[in-house]
This record gives C-alpha cells, sequence and structure tokens, in this order.
C-alpha cells in the first residue's frame, strides 16, 4: 500500500462501485418488480413471452414460498441432470477439437453440482478436460442459471420484508427468466466485446502447437512399458530426463465465458490458471473491470433493498457495513503480502519486495490481494494468484471471508440475503437489550424467523467444520494436502470453506481431483446452497404474510452508525467465533510457526 498507485487503484474501485450502486439498484428495482418495465421491453418483452409460453407458465400467477421452493429444486435438479449427461458424453458430442474423453463418473457429479449450485470448483483444468461445447453449453449456461436464482431469492426476501399480508413472494421462473434477459445477458454482451478488445480470445480453433525456440530439459518419474512407476532399491522414484520441444496453446471461446463467470459471481475459469492466464485477464484494464464486475450486483442489491422497502438510508447501512468489513480484509491482506515471508527475510531477500510468490508480475502485490478479497468476499472464486502461495495471514483474509458466509458484498443475490440473515439476528439482539419485540422495517421478528435465520448459519458452520474435520482424521483426507503442519490442514479447511460457502477459489495446494474429494467436497456445495436457502425461502414467506406496524418508541432504527456498529458486531460474535478455533490450528498457528523458521 506505500505505492501511489495501489491508493490510486484502491481510490477508483471503491468511487467507482460506490457511483454504479445506486443506478443499478433503481435499474434493479423495474427488473425484479412484477409488471416493471425497463427500456429493454419494445425488444426483449416478445421473446420473455415466447418463453413463458414455451414453459408453460403463467407469469400473473405467484406462488406461495413452498411452491418457490419447489420450483427451484426441481429446476435445479433437471439442469444438474443435464449437465452430468453433457459431461459424461462429451466423447460423443460436437465441438470437441481435441478429442476430450468423457468425465468421469466422480468428477462429472463434482462439475455438475458445483456450477449447478453458482460454486464452480474446478477439480479439473479446464483446457485440458473439457471440449468447447461443454464449455459453453453445459457450464456457461449455469453460469447464467445459477446467478439468476441468486438474484431470485434475494428478490423474494425482500419482497417479503416489503410486502404485507400476502401468501406469496413471486414467480421463481418469472424471476429467473426476467433476471437473465434483462440483466445478465444485456451486460454481458458488451462485456465481453470489451474484453476481446483487451486480447481475451473468442474462437474454436484447435489447440496450436508451438515450437519453443530453446529446448527445455525436465526431470519425470520413469516408467516401463506397462506405464508402472519404476522405483530403485531404496524404494525413491527413478528419473528419468525428457526433452520438450514443443508447447501446446489452448484456443476456445473464453471470453464469452469470462464475462458471465465475473458479474455473475461463478468464477469457473476457461483455463486452469483462471483469471492469472493471460487469455483470460490479459491486461491491468481487464483485470479493473473484471474486479469491479464480480461485486457490482451484489452493491447494487442494497439500494435495491433500500428502495422496495421505503428505506433508501436502511440500503445504504448495508452497503456500508459490507465495505467495512471488505475493506478491513483489502487492508489486512495486502499488508500481510507487502510484509512478505520472514524465512525469505533470512535468507537476504529484501523485505520491501513482499511476497511475489504465486502471483502474475503484471499484476503485482496490491492487485492480487485486491482481487482475491473480491473475490472471496463475494461468491466468485475467479483466481489472478494462487492464494496457496500467499503468506499465512494474506491467506487467512479469503478464507475469513468464506466462513463469514460470503457476506461482503458478497454473491449476486447470495450476500444480500445471507446479511439480511445477520440484520434479523442484530434487530433480534437489540430487541432483547431493550426488552422489547424485536421489530425490522414495520414488522415484527418471531422466534420463527431467529429459529429460521440461525438454522442457515448452522448449516454453513456444521458442513465447513464436520466434512473438515472428517478429511482430516481420515487417510483419503490427509493424501490431498500438498503440504504437512498447520498449512496443509489450511488447504483442506480451505477446499470445503469454499465448497460450502459456493465460492470455488480453491488454495491450489490440495490433489482433489479423487473420488473422496469430489463426493465430499459435492455434497458440501449442496448443502451449502440448497439447505440454506430453504430457511431464506421461509422467512421470505413468514415475513410476507405479517402485517406491517407503525414505528414506535421501542422500534430500534436500522440506519446510521449505532445499527452498523451492532451489524458488525452481530457478524464477527456469531459468525466469525465458530471458525475461530479451526483458523487457530490453520493459519494463526502457521504465521507464528514460520517467524519461528518453521518450514511445512
Amino acid at each position: 500500500m506505500n505505492s501511489p498507485s495501489a491508493w490510486i487503484q484502491w481510490t477508483l474501485f471503491v468511487g467507482l462501485l460506490a457511483a454504479i450502486t445506486k443506478p443499478l439498484g433503481l435499474y434493479l428495482v423495474q427488473v425484479l418488480d412484477p409488471g416493471g418495465r425497463t427500456w429493454m421491453d419494445p425488444v426483449v418483452r416478445p421473446i420473455e413471452r415466447l418463453t413463458y409460453r414455451f414453459l408453460g407458465v403463467q407469469p400473473v400467477h405467484e406462488q406461495h414460498w413452498t411452491d418457490y421452493a419447489r420450483s427451484l429444486l426441481t429446476f435445479s435438479f433437471v439442469s444438474l441432470v443435464f449437465t452430468y449427461a453433457i459431461l459424461r458424453l462429451q466423447h460423443l458430442l460436437p465441438l470437441n477439437p481435441s478429442g476430450f474423453g468423457a468425465v468421469s463418473e466422480h468428477l462429472a457429479f463434482n462439475t455438475a453440482v458445483s456450477f449447478t449450485t453458482n460454486t464452480n470448483w474446478q477439480s479439473y483444468g479446464g483446457e485440458s478436460t473439457l471440449s468447447y461445447l461443454a464449455q459453453m453449453v453445459a457450464l456457461t449456461f449455469h453460469n447464467f442459471a445459477s446467478a439468476a436464482v441468486g438474484i431470485a431469492i434475494a428478490a423474494v426476501l425482500v419482497r417479503g420484508i416489503a410486502r404485507a399480508s400476502v401468501q406469496t413472494i413471486g414467480n421463481f421462473w418469472v424471476d429467473v427468466v426476467r433476471v437473465t434477459y434483462y440483466l445478465l445477458l444485456p451486460i454481458c454482451l458488451p462485456f465481453a466485446v470489451f474484453l476481446v478488445s483487451q486480447g481475451t480470445i473468442q474462437n474454436f480453433k484447435p489447440y496450436t502447437a508451438a515450437t519453443l525456440v530453446e529446448p527445455i530439459h525436465i526431470a519425470m518419474q520413469a516408467t516401463d512399458a506397462q506405464g508402472t512407476s519404476l522405483l530403485d532399491s531404496n524404494g525413491n522414484p527413478v528419473l528419468a530426463t525428457r526433452e520438450v520441444t514443443s508447447q501446446t496453446i489452448a484456443q476456445g471461446p473464453v471470453a464469452s465465458q469470462v464475462a458471465i463467470k465475473m458479474l455473475g459471481t461463478n468464477g469457473g475459469g476457461f483455463m486452469n490458471a483462471n483469471a492469472a492466464h493471460p487469455f483470460e485477464n490479459p491486461t491491468p484494464l481487464s483485470n479493473f473491470v473484471q474486479m469491479v464486475a464480480i461485486l457490482a450486483v451484489g452493491s447494487g442489491l442494497t439500494y435495491y433493498l433500500g428502495r422496495s422497502t421505503g428505506s433508501p438510508a436502511h440500503g445504504w447501512a448495508v452497503w456500508a457495513s459490507m465495505m467495512i468489513l471488505f475493506l478491513a480484509g483489502v487492508l489486512a491482506c495486502a499488508w500481510a503480502e507487502a510484509a512478505g515471508n520472514p524465512l525469505h527475510h533470512a535468507l537476504g531477500l529484501d523485505p520491501a519486495d513482499g511476497n511475489m510468490e504465486g502471483k502474475e508480475v503484471r499484476f503485482g502485490i496490491f492487485s492480487s490481494a485486491l482481487f482475491a478479497t473480491i473475490t472471496t468476499a463475494a461468491s466468485c472464486g475467479a483466481v489472478n494468484a494462487m492464494h496457496d502461495s500467499f503468506t499465512a495471514l494474506g491467506g487467512l483474509i479469503p478464507l475469513f471471508n468464506m466462513e463469514l458466509g460470503e457476506i461482503v458484498i458478497g454473491g449476486v443475490g447470495a450476500g444480500l440475503y445471507g446479511m439480511l440473515v445477520f440484520v434479523i439476528l442484530a434487530v433480534f439482539i437489540a430487541g432483547l437489550m431493550v426488552g422489547r419485540t424485536p421489530e425490522y422495517l414495520g414488522k415484527k421478528i418471531d422466534a420463527y424467523e431467529v429459529k429460521m435465520s440461525m438454522l442457515a448459519l448452522l448449516i454453513l458452520s456444521i458442513t465447513i467444520l464436520g466434512f473438515t474435520a472428517w478429511a482430516a482424521t481420515q487417510p483419503w483426507g490427509t493424501a490431498g494436502p500438498n503440504d504437512t503442519g498447520p498449512h496443509g490442514f489450511s488447504e483442506i479447511l480451505y477446499a470445503f470453506s469454499s465448497a460450502a460457502a459456493n465460492n470455488g477459489s480453491a488454495f491450489a495446494g490440495l490433489t482433489a481431483n479423487t473420488p473422496w474429494y469430489n463426493t465430499t467436497l459435492g455434497l458440501a456445495m449442496l448443502f451449502g446452497r440448497f439447505l440454506m436457502i430453504l430457511p431464506i425461502l421461509a422467512i421470505a414467506g413468514s415475513l410476507a404474510a405479517k402485517r406491517k406496524m407503525a414505528a414506535s418508541a421501542g422500534t430500534f432504527p436500522v440506519t446510521g452508525g449505532t445499527f452498523v456498529i451492532l451489524l458488525l458486531g452481530t457478524i464477527l460474535l456469531v459468525g466469525a467465533l465458530n471458525f475461530l478455533p479451526a483458523l487457530a490450528l490453520g493459519p494463526i498457528a502457521e504465521h507464528f510457526l514460520t517467524h519461528s523458521s518453521t518450514l511445512f
């Protein structure tokens, strides 16, 4: 943060995000309100009506929350099976110039679940595993659909708060169609063109074999004619030297997938290196715009909350709470990476150089730390640096963001409805402190809403900690980390935190493409998505059925600094303390051991 360019980028990013929040929020009101009209209606409305006719949907017919949930689960299940089928059959389908074979059963399950849940965890290398058709039809489809579902759930909860004495909360099919047609597609089209102008590729060419100017020699494990690894008399691998004279350069329709992976906070990269790959993220400008895109919709939804509930100041208070946590995370992560690794300093490296391990030179330390904080504050998971190479405290920030439930701006929709869970708990705590029935924007908060809110938080905690404990005590789990000690534990904890929080980023030090990891991570993704959404829908239905009450002297105001402080305290006490023991075993222990010159 000592560089002037870092402060300029910081200021531009926060300023631009604040500037687009209100306009985007107003547009979201037009898109998400039943009967809302936008400037795109003359062109898109006929296509929208045709879609409803094809689906057999009556757009004027709204649903009870249980019917809404049933539609959501049905849509998600069918699209999951569709994706699984394409991955298993990709060797028989067109647009496969590299001739990739069928994806294994456990990897196909993991990938289908991952993209259905907006997680986009990747146990595979995209350019070495999936055909163009699988990338475009199976994965990019979910980038739109899962993002639309998340935004729809946020809209449902806001409607529940805003409405009174009704039994319906909207129509799932209408919400998903309108979000896709009026929000995601119109932004992604020019966004993809911009990325192409920066150098992101978009083609259907076969992969290019390039001859190296200078051949290189690598040592690799020798094998016999049957492919079995050879060992010497001491049981150590026998190494053979191999000359490499060419390199395969991947091609494909990348820009179209990158645009929605960022805007929809999906994060699944066309390339294995994700946003660190120059074909996905070629320039500092593309890097900056991609970072803005990750948080844009989540930020706009806070204004949508305030406008829809008749309290814009409340929307800004929620936004301010998110931004305080976000800015604190950026500062902490950037400071830790700029401070560097004490083990490197002991070897004589200049501390002023910071920790550049695992980072792209064209982005540097601050842009990498900012990107890491953004992508884990949102449920995005795209990375432009390898988090496994961050310092212990630098890697703690992305991990902490995910374990908060990614409410810091958050994923499209998921950030807002996750934050509103904490808002309900904060209002409940305020009511307990003054001895009054908790109220929130004219609605009484009863035991039912509090129980559902706590259930959503417990699901996240139990899923992350339960699967981590299981993996850390089983041979299949301990075989995955590439490092020992607390860093190896952090790799396991990060993986299940990323899966349950539907983030998808990885520490990059875990061998996760195994039957056990693919299956357990897939289950964690399902639990973190759908077992959390159901209590949210139940809260929305309960609040929508309640009568509005006039504010009284005992009503706790949900605007201003006092509310922001209470909300932040609730988040840190209720959300973060659950994970403190696990963090103490991982990155915190690693930090102190590193300063005592201990290696892992």
